[in-house]
């Protein structure tokens, strides 16, 4: 039986844990929290739960060389560290983060030890690559161009759980969602290249119907250029990747970075309120914090961003709880305290492709995929989209059935195909629409 390290037993873990037990495989979840482990185990003969922190490279080392695949459920910043001692030991590795420059960099290493460190294998990124490159090699396979390509993504709460006024819940890291916000954005249109400081990211957002969803925002994502030649579309003249929220976010989060409330910059909160930070971050004195900092935001008393700062909590009397930090890390605890998903409620992961084509014969088509997806009984949707598409290819390749080595991401026919094919049947589908007219084009 093969044996598999999971490091990490977070808010993605268990999909994979039970996906793994259920199919012969030895497992231990090494964890900080040792009980998380262990309530991911279950009690299953098959599976061990160690406690475990990354400070220990030493009990690492060891871990690994006593398994035959690692699963790095850690913050990115430390599957560096993993790749290497894997490399070392000659063990493949998976991981649903994006590929670093740093992890890029051990590409010949890994292949020179025969092993496979396969990332971006989530839903975003991964589930989107996947879905994509199926519909970008059928096109070229029948003598067709990709001329116009959008991919759009959202893990959100469902409609009936949108009940706030950021019409938001996090059914994953809080920290996270708001270091997103954080990036600028790069992407392709009608042939030119736009940049989008990290200020202006949430400025002039698009508005998408979403079938059974309603309007949503969409604002760019990172850097959308480095996919041309990752997907190998070098005459495309469109290529945007973005995110998906409920109608208002964008302005909400304009309004918290116009006001600096998600900043990184170190500051002390001892014995503040929320107000008196609030006035600190505008150079005003507390009183009518509320309505100065809508005068300073050039906004009306009643929108959302001034609703919305206020519930959060940002316009109280309220002692601050940290007592130093950034205001990020102020912003991000009021939110982690309001705005996570209860565990009984749903969230949802949405997706959609949009391709213009310019078919073999000259004639254009508009092709769409999408994916709607709600939480199980068992499982939140974004746990499930991240979790089983590296559930899936930790078997593939305890099975051999992948035989690349080096770096990797899923976009090759022999990594997305059968990953995906066994995706739907757990319930895990894009639906494509073939030969739409261009009217129905993005953008």
């Amino acid at each position: 039986m093969k044996k598999v390290l999971l490091l990490g037993a977070g808010m993605v873990a268990k999909p994979i844990a039970e996906y793994l037990l259920s199919h012969h495989t030895e497992l231990t979840i090494a964890s900080r929290t040792l009980e998380k482990a262990e309530k991911l185990i279950q009690n299953n003969p098959n599976g061990k739960a160690v406690s475990w922190t990354i400070d220990n490279l030493d009990t690492l080392e060891q871990m690994i060389t006593e398994h035959d695949l690692v699963v790095s459920l850690l913050p990115y910043t430390y599957h560096v560290e993993v790749a290497k001692l894997c490399i070392k030991h000659g063990k493949n590795m998976v991981t649903t983060s994006y590929v670093s420059d740093e992890m890029k960099a051990l590409n010949k290493d890994a292949q020179k030890a025969g092993i496979l460190i396969l990332n971006e294998i989530g839903v975003d990124p991964g589930f989107d690559h996947m879905t994509a490159m199926r519909i970008i090699d059928k096109v070229q396979e029948q003598g067709g161009k990709v001329k116009e390509f959008y991919s759009l993504c959202g893990a959100l709460a469902a409609p009936e759980e949108a009940d706030n006024p950021f019409k938001y819940k996090f059914s994953w890291s809080p920290r996270g969602v708001i270091m997103a916000g954080n990036n600028s954005a790069t992407y392709l249109k009608n042939g030119e290249v736009v940049k989008i400081p990290t200020e202006d990211l949430f400025k002039n957002p698009s508005q998408i119907d979403f079938p059974e969803v309603g309007e949503m925002e969409v604002y760019p994502n990172r850097d959308s250029l480095k996919y041309i030649d990752l997907y190998k579309l070098k005459e495309i003249e469109t290529m945007y990747r973005g995110t998906f929220r409920y109608k208002n976010w964008c302005e909400i989060m304009d309004a918290l970075k116009r006001l600096d409330m998600l900043s990184y910059e170190p500051t002390s909160f001892e014995g503040k309120t929320y107000k008196k930070i609030m006035a600190r971050q505008l150079g005003v004195y507390p009183a009518n914090i509320k309505e100065k900092a809508a005068e300073r935001l050039a906004l009306a008393i009643d929108s959302p961003a001034i609703i919305a700062m206020e519930w959060l909590g940002l316009f109280s009397d309220y002692l601050v709880r940290l007592p130093e930090g950034s205001t990020f890390d102020l912003t991000t605890d009021l939110m982690l305290r309001k705005m996570m998903l209860p565990e009984s409620a749903r969230d949802m992961v949405i997706m959609l492709h949009s391709f213009l084509v310019e078919n073999a014969d000259g004639a254009e088509q508009v092709i769409k995929s999408r994916l709607l997806d709600f939480a199980t009984a068992e499982n939140t949707s974004i746990a499930r989209t991240v979790a089983l598409p590296a559930a899936i290819a930790v078997k593939m390749i305890l099975e051999g059935k992948i035989s690349e080595t080096g770096v990797h991401i899923p976009i090759t026919k022999n990594i997305y195909e059968p990953i995906l094919n066994e995706l739907e049947t757990l319930g895990i589908a894009m639906k494509e629409e073939w030969g739409l007219p261009v009217s129905d084009k993005l953008g």
